[in-house]
């Protein structure tokens, strides 16, 4: 149609090539260009299904948090695009230093490479979390105002749930949901919107296993659901899969199973928010060898001149000052409260005198 064809246009218009080229020099998109790039990859979003079917050989990895050379070192070991096709499994932003470059070179290869990459939504693709986590001040600091912010966010929304890889391999953020029995259901939900609160959207991108339950138990984020073997068994069998892959907490040595390895998290930020120390991993998948074959890598971070913003305050520090506030403003209100009091105690013979005469 003509949204297409004017699509086709704008993107000729981009010189991609070039973003790539300087954004491994952190060197972001300029805002108009940005917001040209926002539209072509948002029209290519809306056209996926909530569920991508993804056909192998593939490449599954889990959250990059905006470690942006450790990015470049996930591909170097993985392999470029597009004699690779990679699936990410979201959380993309917030936390590590470059959030900006990290997302604005997915999008350069997703326009480039549509067909090659797909892009999922992780819990941290919302915009409650990326005004808390560090991604919005990013932006402030490297473009002067939110626009951008705005962009990201209209892309966040389009942003599929979930991936089938070779029909057997369930890819999604975090995990299951008690309202989703079978994967078609998944296709169900409306994805155009903030994630909400609660409900099998939010579950997907929140929920997580817990060796030490077999079925449903309440979710150690506030959001989600523990979940436990014998669901997983259930589901997988229920719609034929060999695996659920997911990503959405920490692995120390990149990846790990769990219920006789009928679930994976793959972790691909290696030494993670620059303090854990972590090895990271990509899973590929092929038509050959059924088993999963995971590479790992370390982080390349400390080999680099990253330094974080001067007015940054360090992601693991922030709740912690959070709380250190909240308890002076406690403290200071008390013995305000407690001074007032002392002082009326002390006054009050003499106020007794005042009145009797």
């Amino acid at each position: 149609g003509i949204n297409a064809e004017y699509m086709g246009i704008v993107k000729m218009s981009l010189n991609i090539d070039l973003f790539l080229e300087d954004l491994r020099k952190i060197r972001a998109i300029p805002e108009k260009e940005l917001r040209a790039l926002c539209e072509v990859v948002k029209e290519i979003l809306i056209e996926e299904a909530n569920l991508v079917p993804v056909q192998l050989p593939a490449t599954i990895c889990g959250d990059i948090h905006g470690q942006f050379h450790d990015l470049l070192e996930l591909f170097r070991k993985g392999g470029e695009l597009p004699e690779t096709s990679y699936v990410f499994m979201g959380d993309y932003v917030d936390r590590g230093f470059n959030s900006v470059e990290t997302l604005e070179y997915l999008l350069c290869l997703k326009a480039k490479y549509p067909s090659k990459i797909t892009l999922l939504r992780g819990n941290h693709e919302s915009r409650a979390i990326t005004m808390n986590y560090g991604f919005y001040d990013e932006i402030q600091r490297k473009y002067g105002n939110g626009n951008p912010w705005k962009y990201f966010m209209e892309i966040f929304d389009c942003l599929p749930i979930s991936a089938l890889v070779d029909g057997r391999i369930l890819c999604v953020h975090a995990g299951l949901s008690p309202s989703i029995n079978t994967i078609d259901q998944i296709n169900t939900i409306e994805r155009r919107m903030e994630v909400p609160a609660d409900g099998p959207f939010a579950d997907l991108l929140w929920s997580d296993p817990k060796d030490e339950i077999d079925y449903w138990g309440p979710g150690d984020r506030g959001a989600g659901y523990s979940f436990g073997k014998e669901i997983v068994r259930q589901f997988n069998h229920l719609n034929g899969l060999t695996l659920i892959s997911r990503s959405h907490q920490l692995a120390q040595d990149g990846f790990y199973f769990l219920f006789e390895k009928m679930l994976v998290t793959v972790w691909s930020v290696p030494n993670y928010c620059y303090r854990c120390g972590n090895l990271a991993s990509v899973m590929s998948i092929t038509a050959d060898n059924p088993d999963p074959k995971f590479t790992l890598f370390s982080t390349v971070t400390e080999k680099t001149d990253i330094k974080p913003y001067r007015n940054a305050i360090p992601y693991f520090l922030q709740l912690h000052l959070q709380n250190i506030r909240r308890r002076r403003f406690f403290i200071f209100t008390t013995f305000l409260i407690n001074t007032f009091f002392i002082s009326l105690h002390a006054l009050s013979p003499s106020l007794q005198y005042v009145v009797k005469n």
